[in-house]
């Protein structure tokens, strides 16, 4: 007789019996299971109950676009009334509560949003397409001769190798271990054609783990469908045994999109088996040797890699808001079939208040405080970052020298293309848990823009979407400075003062649970003294409104009062990086830019998927290092071309170098679209002739110049300063530039041909226009004065 394990109860409560909807099975459902198959009753069957949606049910999670079916989402895989607010299950990851995950966040900085949703997407989070993985036809994946490698034989006890060969004696399958006595047994329990639970008819083995042999078999009960049995490696031991129940008892709790489904729990011959769902296709481990084995490639694609990481992100985020950590995962331990990932080893699972009993993981992936304060949220996503790394590129020595760290940069060329990258493993995987990612949802948005950041950099093209984290830019800080010249002096692209700069960077948003949240979206309009009085007098003052008057009180120059605000809300919280990016804002703010560059750097360190701290980081580095300056400005700029700062600043950078060809086609990669279109225009015109020797000019140089300004459409004063402006630049170039030495005169510039008669014509207008326009008496006069000097010499 089959013995199965009592069900979870009901989320509505004990229910009547009734019959079991699924095809082929004769059982009950009781207390929201069936007794005979273990599925819980379908939609149609039960008319309350999270398990119950209404079919194609709107999911109601932020910016998820699923339907609930069967009780859950189908592309978040939450159900109805779950949150997966990143902040609603983290955990501070220190010592104190490390092992519990509990809400203490002392001496963690989280970086997650409670704007979050948790849903990444499909597969590839819809921005990189992964190869499928054909479903594998179960009878075709049984193993001939099943065995368990002498090279993987270990005692269970004391970790000492068993079963080995001694000369032409091979190694044992069973016996007790020499060194402590422990038994052991490496052979497969069941065979083809038996029997388990009077239910479930063998085929073979499929494969065998550090838990268990794991079986192929049909379903006689239920249309003999496909499934599972997953036995134990070693029935003598009890850890093995405590482990395989924890199983059971955790994965009839579990339903998710990316976890593996349990049926049934039974007993034969003295045996425990957990039976689940088969889930044909290939481990990330077997897809990875079959890489390196069909093309020598030693990894897999970066972007591939992180779209499989997002993918177990999704499953974590679930399994840890319902208290559940996985413990063990690693490669081997998650399958792609078509296009979907599925976990599937749960032996490890276990609570996070459970503080007893033996804690499943593996060397190379395993994190380093497991043995001192046991498993967290924070270990299990240690293991993610691990297992990224070793996806992505080649990890000598994870095991051995690196087994707790990664190599250096310099010795990872795929480290060295994606800096975002390599700070975000260093996150996931640091030695400290205060410092790695707090919970799954922030480490899969901050992973989602590393992604965005790869892929643009793979094939130039933007991939652009809102911060979860930061609004947009306030504004273009230096573009409106080519719009109005200086008669041809300075330069078109001025360097920024800090305190502007600082002010033009990105605002992080408020957290929509703080009761001021509605408060504060009603002041946006306000100017900065309106806002400072406006806050002062808020009902509440709660840590939104006091962050607002801090950043308040940096753009009106109360550096004094604005420390200590920050230095209370640290106090409150030092877990919140806002404080540490106003701090490091209001450091910028009082032109300190080598002081807040080391803040703004360690900021790009936990958030590696946002822009704002790699444009702030630009900024500092403009004077001191231009080039890791081009460098960042480039990332943000390929990667999301709403960042117009981003552009400016690289161009800024260019023309500072002399490169005015770089620095004009920055600019004429804003978009047409873009609001900001014209004033990077108007800079590249600027660009082309302002403070240019006339030597460098050329013909081409200034017809394309005035074609730019003419296809514009500024209004009457602008648009005449800036002809002015290339007027004057051609005029040169005729007199003392190549021009003068009777080089081609070929073209129109706005409306005159490029001669010296033409030319002095048309700008004389242009200075008249400008002396007709301006309401300043003194520059009135310096107009005209100007166009009389300008003005062609004549016989009269």
């Amino acid at each position: 007789m089959a013995a199965t394990s009592s069900p979870p109860p009901s989320p509505q409560g004990s229910s009547a019996p009734d019959a079991c909807a699924q095809p082929g099975c004769g059982g009950t459902v009781r207390d929201g299971y069936c007794d005979v198959c273990g599925m819980p009753p379908s939609a149609a069957s039960t008319p309350s109950g999270p398990s119950s949606a209404v079919p194609d049910a709107k999911c109601r999670q932020p910016g998820c676009s699923g339907t609930i079916e069967g009780g859950y989402c189908d592309v978040c895989g939450m159900p109805p009334s779950q949150r997966t607010g990143t902040q609603g299950s983290g955990t501070s990851g220190t010592s104190g509560s490390a092992s519990t995950g509990g809400t203490s966040r002392t001496g963690s900085t989280r970086t997650g949003s409670s704007r979050s949703s948790g849903r990444r997407g499909a597969l590839g989070a819809g921005l990189v397409e992964v190869p499928r993985v054909p479903y594998r036809d179960p009878s075709t994946a049984v193993m001939s001769n099943p065995q368990v490698a002498e090279s993987k034989r270990f005692c269970s006890s004391c970790d000492e190798p068993v079963g080995r060969s001694r000369g032409d004696r091979p190694g044992r399958t069973e016996g007790f271990c020499p060194k402590c006595g422990t038994a052991f047994s490496f052979t497969p329990k069941l065979g083809p054609g038996d029997l388990v639970g009077g239910q479930y008819g063998v085929l073979g083995c499929l494969a065998h783990g550090g838990l268990g042999w794991i079986y192929l078999a049909q379903d006689r009960n239920v249309n003999n469908r496909w499934v599972v049995l997953k036995g134990l490696l070693d029935s003598g031991d009890a850890d093995a045994m405590a482990a395989a129940a924890a199983e059971r008892a955790f994965l009839s709790e579990v339903e998710h999109p990316n976890i593996v489904k349990i049926f049934n729990f039974v007993q034969h011959d003295g045996d425990g088996y957990i039976i689940m769902e088969y889930v044909g296709g290939q481990s990330l481990k077997d897809i990875l040797l079959q890489r390196r084995r069909e093309f020598g490639e030693e990894s897999l694609p970066v972007g591939q890699a992180i779209a499989y990481a997002l993918e177990v992100l999704r499953a974590f985020d679930y399994l840890h808001a319902q208290g559940l950590i996985y413990c063990d995962f690693k490669p081997d331990n998650v399958i792609q079939s078509e296009e979907q990932l599925r976990l599937i080893d749960l032996g490890g699972v276990r609570r996070l208040t459970d503080q007893d009993g033996a804690i499943y993981g593996t060397v190379g992936y395993q994190a380093p405080e497991i043995a001192d304060v046991g498993p967290s949220i924070t270990s299990d996503l240690y293991t993610v970052g691990r297992t990224l790394a070793v996806l992505s590129f080649p990890f000598k020595g994870y095991t051995r020298a690196y087994a707790d760290s990664l190599p250096p940069r310099g010795e990872v060329p795929l480290l060295q293309r994606y800096e975002s990258f390599d700070r975000f493993l260093r996150r996931a995987t640091h030695k400290d848990p205060a410092q790695r990612f707090q919970d799954a949802g922030e480490m899969a948005e901050q992973l989602t823009g590393v992604l965005r950041e790869v892929l643009a950099a793979e094939d130039g093209h933007p991939r652009t979407a809102l911060s979860a984290l930061f609004g947009p830019e306030r504004f273009a800080a230096g573009a409106a400075g080519a719009v109005v010249g200086e008669n041809g002096e300075g330069t078109a692209l001025p360097p920024i003062p800090p305190p502007v700069a600082a002010a033009a960077l990105p605002v992080p948003l408020v957290e929509r649970d703080d009761p001021a949240a509605d408060f504060l979206a009603g002041l946006t309009a306000l100017e900065s003294e309106q806002l400072a009085a406006a806050l002062a007098r808020a009902p509440e003052q709660t840590p939104e409104v006091r962050l607002a008057l801090a950043r308040v009180k940096i753009e009106l120059g109360a550096a004094g009062e604005a420390d200590a605000l920050l230095d209370d809300l640290y106090a409150e919280d030092p877990g919140d990086w806002r404080v540490e990016w106003y701090r490091a804002v209001a450091t910028l703010a009082k032109g300190d830019v080598t002081e807040a560059a080391p803040r703004f750097d360690r900021l790009y360190g936990l958030l590696p998927g946002e822009a704002a701290p790699k444009l702030a980081l630009a900024y500092c580095r403009e004077q001191s290092a231009p080039a890791e300056a081009v460098r960042l400005y480039e990332l943000v700029w390929r990667t999301d071309h709403n960042y117009i700062n981003a552009a400016f600043g690289l161009a800024r950078v260019h023309l500072a170098a002399g490169d005015r060809g770089a620095a004009v086609a920055v600019l004429d990669s804003v978009p047409a679209l873009s609001f900001r279109y014209v004033p990077a225009q108007v800079a590249a015109v600027a660009t082309a002739v302002r403070g240019r020797p006339a030597a460098e000019l050329t013909a081409a140089d200034l017809v394309a110049a005035g074609d730019r300004l003419t296809v514009l459409g500024l209004d009457g004063e602008r648009r005449d300063r800036l002809a002015a402006e290339v007027l004057e630049a051609a005029l040169d170039w005729l007199l003392i530039g190549p021009g003068s030495a009777g080089g081609t005169r070929g073209g129109a510039l706005l409306g005159a041909q490029l001669a010296e008669t033409p030319l002095r014509r048309r700008l004389e207008e242009t200075y008249r226009e400008l002396a007709r326009l301006t309401r300043d008496r003194e520059e009135c006069r310096r107009l005209i004065d100007a166009a009389n000097a300008v003005r062609p010499r004549t016989l009269l």
